[in-house]
């Protein structure tokens, strides 16, 4: 018997109810993710990619609605499971890291306490135990001087530290899947770079997949082994990175694709920044 994929999504339908009338979000998508897979989802704003991430998190707007469809974890059905257990999915076995770390963190709450809170809610440990989980991570993200840190409140820290919080309160529960939902689109290149490679190589510390939503072509091609594009709510084309990049079928890649300054060089802004060994990303030298 052949192990189910990590996720598997399934003709998948969401709509919205509004004053015009029902709005089709997502239009019967369909998609696979293995365990320490990367899989860019790609498509211009309103496609229905960030939709396609809050949906698989259980994080529906008001007046949302699944019409169809499955969306399975290692083979167990989400979709109608009680909020109990899926809160136990979520933000555990599940992580989002969102594109606003300001909206994600607490602007009221200390590092520590957001840290420590996310802990507690999916693991039976003590508070001290938790710090030192919480300590681990801003270590793992590449944050120099992480004690500091921790005491600090989030308007204190840059905006390049604050998403490698966000992502650092991800990986505190050891999840099997992340989804990144354009987590660096307001940084500078400089900093997009660093933080992409530490999730590339979290990704292979830990075996953790990942989903990683945008519109920036160069990132996924730098960061993704899989891509699935989306246009419309639909998944008008997907295979391997170097077959999306290098011969795109459907009109609207191949339009994404003339939208990149330079197609005879994939990811070549990034990678050129990119350090093989990831030295110069150490924790000791990360202060961004």
């Amino acid at each position: 018997m052949s192990t189910p994929p990590l996720l598997e999504v399934s003709n998948l339908r969401l709509q919205f109810d509004t004053p015009r009338g029902l709005v089709q979000a997502i239009d019967g998508i369909s998609f696979t993710l293995d365990k320490g897979e990367i899989l860019g989802l790609v498509g211009e704003s309103g496609s229905g990619k960030s939709q396609t991430g809050n949906t698989i998190m259980g994080l529906l707007d008001r007046g949302a609605r699944i019409t169809e469809g499955s969306i399975r974890f290692k083979g167990q059905e989400l979709l109608g499971l009680p909020q109990e257990q899926l809160r136990r999915i979520r933000g555990n076995k599940i992580a989002m890291i969102f594109q606003d770390p300001m909206m994600t963190l607490n602007p009221v709450l200390r590092i520590d306490t957001q840290m420590v809170e996310a802990v507690l809610a999916h693991q039976n440990v003590g508070r001290e135990a938790a710090l030192k989980l919480a300590l681990q991570a801003l270590e793992r993200v590449g944050i120099a001087a992480p004690e500091e840190r921790l005491k600090c409140y989030p308007h204190q820290l840059s905006g390049g530290m604050r998403q490698r919080v966000v992502i650092a309160i991800a990986l505190l529960n050891s999840p099997e899947i992340f989804i990144a939902d354009e987590p660096t689109t307001a940084l500078d290149v400089t900093i997009q770079s660093q933080i992409l490679f530490e999730v590339q190589k979290l990704c292979r510390d830990t075996g953790a997949a990942l989903i990683w939503i945008t519109h920036d072509l160069a990132v996924v091609a730098a960061l993704a082994d899989r891509v699935c594009v989306m246009h419309r709510g639909k998944i008008v084309e997907q295979g391997t990175v170097d077959q999306i990049l290098d011969t795109p079928q459907h009109p609207y890649t191949r339009g994404l694709m003339d939208a990149i300054p330079s197609r005879s060089s994939r990811g070549q802004r990034l990678r050129t920044m990119q350090p093989q060994d990831g030295s110069a990303w150490s924790a000791g030298s990360a202060t961004t």
